[in-house]
C-alpha cells in the first residue's frame, strides 16, 4: 500500500524583529470602544505570561504572502533534491491571501498557488497549483489532501505550504494583534510503500457552532476609522476553552486509528498559538492516558521569538525540528511525530507520522 512521506522540508521566517516593547506607544481599545484602564506596560506584561511571546516576526513592506510561500517552497524542493517540474501540486494554505503593505484589501485572485507556482517557474501544466483556506489547521489539511492524492495514485509529488502575512491584518488597536506574526513554512510530499517513513493516520473535525470565535470585524478604535474596514478578531477566552476541551481528543483518537500508544510518541508539534495554552493541551493528552507526569521534552515551542503565523507555525517547527535548529529536539528515522492544530471555523485536524 502507497501512503506520502515527507521528502523535503524549509521554511521561511521574516527578518523584521518586532518585540514587545513595540507597543509600548500603542492605543489600546476594548470591543466597546473604550479606552483600556490598564498601562501598556501591564497589559503587555500580562500578554507576555499567558502567551509566552517575546517577540514577532513581520515581512518587509515589498513582501506578501505568495513571497513568502515561495521562499519556503525553494528551500523544501532543494531539501528534497527533485526537479521542480515533477510536482503534481502546488497546494497553499492561507486565511489572507496577499494583502499588500498598509493596507488590509485583500487580493486571492490569481490564487497564491498559482503565483507561487509561477515564481517557481514550473512550466508543466499537468502540475495543479490550488489554495486551501482552512483556518490555522490549514496547512496540515492540505497534507491530509496530498496524502489522498498520492495514495490514490493521482499523484507521486506535491508540494504543501503554509504561508500568512497576519501584520497587514490586524487592529493596531486591539490587544489581541500582538499574537499574530508571518511566516511560512513547506514540504514535499512523494509516494513511499507502507512500512516505512510515512503518514500512519489523520483525523479532522469542524464544529460551526463556534464559528464566530475567530472572524473578521471593525477595528476596536472608536474614532475616524472606516467600519466597513474589517480586521482579523479572536475571542481569546473562548478559542482557549475550546482548544482546551476538543484537541486533546483529536489527538487520541488520531493515535488510536494509528494503532500508536502516547509512549511510542517521540514529538508533538501544536500549532503555536498561545504557550499556556500549548502546554494545557499537553496535560489533557496525558490524562486522556491516565498519565499523571507530563514529558514536556515531547512539545517543542517556537511562540516565544516568532508568534502566531497561522497556518506557518507546523511546518515551520517541523523544518526547524529536521534541521535541528530547535535546542534540546531532535528526530531520528523511525521516531513518531503527532502534529495538531486548531483554528477559525472552528476546525482541528490531527496526524500521526513516521520519521
Amino acid at each position: 500500500m502507497i501512503t506520502a512521506a515527507i521528502t523535503g522540508t524549509g521554511c521561511y521566517i521574516p527578518e523584521t524583529i518586532v518585540g514587545n516593547n513595540s507597543f509600548l506607544d500603542a492605543q489600546f481599545f476594548g470591543k466597546d470602544g473604550i479606552k483600556l484602564y490598564q498601562s501598556n506596560a501591564a497589559i503587555i506584561d500580562k500578554f507576555k505570561a499567558v502567551t509566552g511571546i517575546e517577540e514577532r516576526r513581520y515581512s518587509k513592506p515589498g513582501q506578501n504572502a505568495s513571497d513568502l510561500g515561495y521562499l519556503a517552497a525553494l528551500e523544501a524542493i532543494a531539501s528534497a533534491q527533485i526537479d521542480k517540474e515533477s510536482l503534481d501540486y502546488v497546494i497553499v494554505a492561507h486565511n489572507f491571501g496577499d494583502t499588500a503593505f498598509e493596507t488590509n484589501r485583500v487580493n486571492q485572485l490569481p490564487s497564491l498557488a498559482s503565483r507561487i507556482k509561477s515564481l517557481l517557474a514550473i512550466q508543466n501544466p499537468d502540475c495543479v497549483a490550488y489554495d486551501v483556506a482552512f483556518g490555522c489547521p490549514g496547512w496540515l489539511e492540505a497534507v491530509i489532501q496530498a496524502n489522498y492524492f498520492i495514495r490514490s495514485g493521482d499523484a507521486k509529488k506535491c508540494l504543501v505550504i503554509g504561508t500568512e502575512a497576519l501584520s497587514r491584518v490586524i487592529d493596531v488597536h486591539d490587544r489581541d494583534s500582538m499574537i499574530f506574526s508571518d511566516g511560512a513554512g513547506a514540504v514535499v510530499l512523494e509516494a513511499t510503500e507502507t512500512g516505512s517513513s510515512g503518514i500512519l493516520a489523520h483525523k479532522t473535525q469542524t464544529y460551526g457552532d463556534y464559528s464566530s470565535i475567530l472572524s473578521m470585524g471593525p477595528s476596536c478604535f472608536p474614532y475616524g476609522k472606516d467600519k466597513n474596514e474589517l480586521f482579523l478578531k479572536m475571542e481569546g477566552r473562548k478559542v482557549y476553552e475550546f482548544a482546551l476541551t476538543r484537541v486533546p481528543g483529536v489527538i487520541k483518537s488520531c493515535l488510536d486509528k494509528a494503532g500508536i500508544d502516547l509512549g511510542m510518541v517521540s514529538k508533538i508539534l501544536v500549532h503555536q498559538a498561545n504557550e499556556k495554552m500549548d502546554k494545557a493541551i499537553l496535560e489533557r493528552v496525558f490524562k486522556l492516558y491516565n498519565c499523571n507526569e507530563v514529558m514536556d521534552h515531547v512539545m517543542p515551542m517556537t511562540i516565544s521569538r516568532l508568534g502566531n503565523s497561522s497556518v506557518a507555525t507546523i511546518p515551520t517547527m517541523l523544518d526547524l525540528l529536521v534541521r535541528n535548529k530547535l535546542d534540546g529536539h531532535s528526530v531520528k528515522p523511525g521516531d513518531i511525530i503527532v502534529m495538531a492544530s486548531v483554528g477559525a471555523g472552528m476546525n482541528i485536524n490531527s496526524l500521526v507520522y513516521r520519521v
